[in-house]
């Protein structure tokens, strides 16, 4: 006769409250992209011209800040919302300087959003599939992460192409590496917060697409 085996209530619990953080992560990713996206594009209809790289970092680390404040409350969803509308509003000017600006722009915009899809939906199914521990890396992708982003803040001032193109190359390294991260993250109980889920993995995909236009524009641009 078969033995049955009695499974424990506690992991039985922990799986569920997994799974409700991951379909709670994907919805709420789900409509801030949307709202994003109608973000970028009244950006665009409305010709608004760029904040400036200040004005982007000061609003991201601001809202980030806030939303990371109220991660337990209802507040958290409302700020996750005008966080992610932010980034919306500072996108739209991008693509309307690349679609207005090379013979090929909608192309290299559409190029970048399909890889970007790719990347997101390729590296998620590792992540939900694999036994694999990518835990060991999260050290290495916030080192790999403050380098870049020191050293993108330093271009600023010297305007140094070839460094602007390494940079934008390691954050699409970095970005594809924080979504796998993430996303195993959240399947292995490791995040158990939704709202901070969804803005780690929002913030990967706006800075994995905005650097792969970067590098589309930069290598196949056509004035």
């Amino acid at each position: 006769m078969a033995r049955t085996f009695p499974v424990s209530h506690t992991t039985t619990e922990s799986v569920l409250a997994t799974n409700k953080v991951l379909k709670n992560t994907y919805m709420l990713l789900s409509a801030t992209l949307l709202f994003s996206a109608a973000c970028a594009y009244g950006a665009m209809q409305f010709n608004m011209p760029y904040l400036g790289p200040w004005i982007t970092i000061a609003g991201y680390f601001g809202l980030l800040f806030l939303t990371s404040a109220l991660r337990n409350s209802a507040w958290g969803l409302l700020s996750v919302f005008a966080l992610t509308g932010f980034m919306g509003l500072t996108l739209g000017p991008i693509v309307n300087m690349i679609t207005q600006g090379f013979s090929n722009g909608s192309e290299i915009v559409m190029l970048a959003m399909g890889g970007t899809g790719i990347a997101f939906l390729g590296l998620s199914g590792l992540a939900l599939t694999t036994k694999r521990d990518f835990t060991g890396i999260g050290k290495f992708l916030f080192i790999g992460i403050l380098v870049a982003f020191v050293a993108g803040i330093a271009n600023i001032f010297m305007g140094i192409p070839a460094l602007s193109l390494a940079v934008s190359s390691m954050f699409v390294l970095l970005m594809c590496g924080l979504i796998l991260y993430e996303t195993q993250q959240i399947v292995r109980g490791g995040e158990t917060n939704y709202i901070m889920a969804t803005v780690t993995l929002f913030v990967a995909i706006y800075n994995l697409f905005t650097s792969l236009l970067h590098l589309l524009t930069a290598f196949m641009g056509e004035e």
